[in-house]
């Protein structure tokens, strides 16, 4: 309870542990120059300036490794992080051995996939295996999860038992699931404790991990039961169970659940922290927010990569991989335009005939391509964030066709009136109907191939593109051509 007796205040403040930041110490943290430094290296986007990055690669062609240990060493672990990843292969590594103490495992976390697995594959085992003992264990799968299974080895094999049994059942999950990505490090308390004695236990145990904001209540079997937040313990009395301080309802996450639906259930409930659970339902570890704030990224990131086939799309990629990843599509990309190209042949005399219609005919298909692509990404989207299901497939078919229609209406009618006025009235009918068959085929095309995809049990941002583009295409050819040979302009 406050008071207003200063002589209470000097108490606290005597009485507060040594960790409590004091006002003064604020103030005094608060006079460091660090704007001044940033406003050196980072600008107003917080990204590293280029005159920043030239000055760092000029030290190292001098091969001035304390000039460039001197630029580096302000920086934010993050920031070193991204230098790192400025740089190409062989300059990264000579970089590296310039501030080998600087290389820290918050530097090494925040690392590109493809930089991070570059980089240790250079170091020796023993070198890798000091910077996954740093790391917290769902990072130091990550750090090792991609290389070479002789290098896994070898890395393993220096580390100790503990961490090495942790990092190996991490492994044995599928990549991008919940047993995957968990962190091993949390807090699980039986429910017969007292808030007293939870407190004196999380103070005077060494082994506990050093961040967690949720206390997990397991019974005899390691069951979850409940989950206590920090704020509830500090703020009830000593002698109160936690059985009746816990929140008994909680969100269980298993431990096979692919990652993408955990960051569903984190943006559904609302959640910091989760329980991760077995297939006995018995806690074996945690999932955190800021752990999802990757998995929401990096889903994101791949899915619009996935749409344009562009695979995982990263500057890092190697360039074979990346090469592989892309021309496939375009390769089959090349197969679906030859549909376009059949019925395009089929009325050759037709546009021998009427220029006009080879001038129009790729308006009908841009237009058509455009509108397929917008409602493909909306149902894909969909999909991804669980808003499209079996359940209201039909209902959203029908309102992206209603979208559609009027779309398509108000094309054509614009392109109607101005093909009519530049050419024939005739004409200006034939392309706004074929404008309106289009554009309602693109937003049919661009729900079923996805769902489809879907129901297939295929990624459906994958290959939706390539088959939304043929239908699209084929249709608005047809479409046109079609009509205006039945409409006599040409025969």
């Amino acid at each position: 309870m406050a008071t207003d007796d200063p002589r209470d205040d000097e108490l606290a403040l005597a009485e507060a542990p040594d960790t409590v930041v004091r006002a003064d110490d604020r103030e005094a943290e608060a006079k460091i120059p660090d704007d001044r430094i940033d406003d050196e290296r980072m600008d107003e986007e917080n990204t590293l300036k280029p005159e920043f990055v030239a000055a760092v690669r000029n030290a190292l062609d001098a091969e001035d490794g304390e000039a460039v240990y001197d630029l580096v060493e302000p920086l934010h672990p993050a920031d070193i992080a991204d230098l790192l990843e400025l740089f190409e292969r062989e300059e990264r590594h000579r970089l590296a051995a310039s501030i080998t103490d600087l290389m820290s495992s918050e530097v090494v976390a925040e690392l590109n996939d493809y930089v991070r697995d570059d980089m240790m594959e250079s170091l020796a085992p023993e070198a890798v295996a000091s910077i996954a003992e740093q790391l917290e264990t769902d990072d130091a799968v990550q750090l090792i999860e991609d290389l070479d299974s002789s290098d896994q080895r070898a890395i393993l094999a220096e580390l100790d038992a503990e961490d090495r049994i942790a990092i190996e059942r991490a492994l044995s999950y599928p990549e991008e699931t919940a047993g995957r990505l968990m962190s091993r490090d949390f807090v699980a308390v039986p429910e017969h404790m007292t808030v007293g004695a939870l407190i004196d236990y999380l103070r005077e145990d060494g082994d506990l991990t050093d961040d967690f904001w949720e206390i997990f209540v397991v019974d005899h079997t390691h069951h979850p039961v409940g989950t206590c937040q920090l704020s509830w313990i500090l703020r009830t009395p000593r002698d109160i169970p936690l059985s009746d301080v816990m929140k008994r309802d909680q969100t269980l996450i298993p431990v096979m659940l692919d990652q993408e639906e955990v960051a569903l259930m984190f943006q559904k409930y609302g959640l910091i922290s989760a329980a991760v659970v077995d297939e006995d339902d018995r806690l074996v570890g945690q999932m955190t927010v800021d752990d999802i704030v990757h998995i929401i990224a990096e889903e994101a990131g791949e899915d619009v990569m996935l749409l344009s086939g562009a695979g995982e799309g990263d500057i890092n990629e190697p360039l074979r991989d990346a090469y592989k990843s892309r021309v496939r599509w375009l390769v089959a990309n090349l197969g679906t335009a030859l549909v376009a190209s059949f019925i395009i042949a089929a009325f050759g005399a037709a546009i021998e005939e009427l220029v006009a219609l080879a001038v129009l005919m790729p308006i009908v298909a841009s237009i058509g391509g455009n509108a397929g692509t917008q409602t493909m990404a909306v149902t894909v989207r969909a999909i991804a964030m669980n808003q499209l299901t079996r359940s209201n497939t039909g209902r959203i078919l029908l309102r992206e066709m209603k979208v559609a229609f009027l779309n398509g209406a108000t094309i054509a009618v614009l392109v109607g009136l101005a093909t009519g006025a530049i050419f024939t009235p005739t004409l200006g009918i034939v392309i706004a109907a074929a404008m309106i068959i289009n554009v309602v085929t693109a937003g049919l095309a661009g729900v079923l191939v996805p769902v489809i995809f879907d129901r297939l049990r295929q990624d459906p941002a994958v290959a939706s593109s390539v088959f939304v583009t043929m239908i699209t295409d084929s249709m608005g050819f047809f479409a046109f051509l079609g009509l205006a040979v039945s409409a006599g302009l040409a025969g």
